[in-house]
């Protein structure tokens, strides 16, 4: 039991894109960002990137979110916590379904 890899599935680890003015400048510079499972850690991530888009990945950032306080007249919430990451590719690598967009 000790010794058991556990493989996860990619789209497990990858939730969704960011899709925000600031992470689309960075596509220039090869840094894509992701929302990612908050248990998922980085070469988990850096794994599931590269068997997702068949990219080659040179370095993993990771970030906590807390979630920000929101209203809607009276009622009061706030949005969801989550865990973020840019992922650097490699010289010449890029993801297409950023560029399509």
């Amino acid at each position: 039991m000790w010794g058991m890899v556990i493989v996860k599935d990619p789209h497990d680890v990858i939730l969704y894109p960011v899709i925000s003015e600031k992470s689309y400048g960075a596509i220039d510079q090869g840094r894509y960002t992701f929302m990612v499972d908050p248990r998922a850690n980085k070469s988990e991530i850096k794994d599931a990137v590269e068997r997702i888009f068949d990219v080659k990945v040179l370095g993993v950032n990771t970030m906590r979110i807390k979630g920000k306080p929101r209203r809607r007249g009276m009622v009061v919430g706030r949005t969801p916590s989550g865990k973020k990451a840019v992922v650097t590719l490699e010289e010449g690598e890029k993801i297409e379904f950023f560029e399509s967009r």
